[in-house]
């Protein structure tokens, strides 16, 4: 499967009698129903630890394009209309904020990794707590509580899988606790975040901005009013999308089927 396609589906199975195994691109399983792939004897494998650094990459291209406004600067210096840069078109300052990490596995990880770097100050929150001296590490402090993270955070990256405890996980009331100089970056999954919420508090300015690498649906329609917005950077899910990296998937994948076509243990199977 790539870019989740074809469909798998009961009509799919059920035509497809002799089939042993899915081999999904990238690390999301969420577009597969795994007990009804089970219930048929079919095998899952997915790419989930090589998209981790490129995804990472762009998780901080995203803040820092969106904290220093390249796609607007962009715009103004190419405009035929630009007759000067005016001294007051101010962006935010990564270096020495704080970052809040939701989602602390192997990619939001190495954001920390990344954001270290940058002299930033970073919270997480995950289902559990990361071992004390990976903490120390990248110098991350665990909140239990999402709320305390949302109401610190400069910075909020979604890192999360789409599951349902992740479905909307940020809504109007997760937004309403940020504060209102606070940037939105998405690099997990468009329905972690409750678009309507989304739109509403950056026309409203509940929170300063948002950079978004995913959306639902993708692409959005044409008229969404997100696309309208300027303090919203969209990218078209690229996370993954390096020649090299894409190159290590496919070859990911095709051990896994040639693994599950000969009965072997299927690498990176997903139960």
């Amino acid at each position: 499967m790539w870019y989740h396609k074809p469909v798998v589906n009961e009509e799919l199975l059920q035509s497809l009698p002799n089939l042993r195994i899915v081999a999904s691109s990238g690390v999301g399983i969420d577009h597969l129903d795994l007990n009804l792939l089970s219930s048929y004897g079919v095998k899952v494998s997915n790419t989930p630890f090589i998209i981790s650094t490129d995804t990472a990459d762009l998780g901080m291209a995203l803040m820092l394009a969106s904290s220093r406004r390249l796609v607007e600067g962009y715009e103004m210096a190419v405009s035929p209309d630009t007759e000067y840069f005016p001294a007051d078109w101010l962006g935010t300052e990564v270096s020495g904020a704080t970052l809040g990490i939701v989602g602390m596995g192997t990619i939001g990880y190495k954001v920390a990794e990344r954001a270290k770097a940058f002299e930033m100050k970073i919270l997480y929150h995950n289902r559990s707590q990361r071992k004390k001296e990976e903490e120390s590490a990248v110098g991350a402090v665990y909140c239990k509580k999402i709320d305390n993270l949302l109401q610190q955070s400069d910075f909020v990256l979604l890192a999360v899988n789409l599951t349902s405890q992740t479905h909307k996980l940020i809504g109007k009331r997760e937004l309403e606790l940020m504060k209102p100089t606070a940037t939105l970056i998405n690099i997990s999954r468009g329905l972690v975040v409750d678009q309507d919420a989304l739109v509403e508090a950056l026309q409203k300015k509940i929170i300063k901005a948002a950079a978004l690498d995913v959306t639902y649906p993708e692409p959005l329609p044409r008229d969404h009013p997100l696309l309208k917005l300027k303090n919203v950077i969209i990218t078209p899910h690229i996370g993954s999308a390096t020649k090299k990296t894409r190159r290590i998937m496919m070859e990911e994948m095709t051990e896994s089927i040639q693994a599950g076509l000969a009965g072997l243990p299927v690498p990176h199977e997903v139960l």
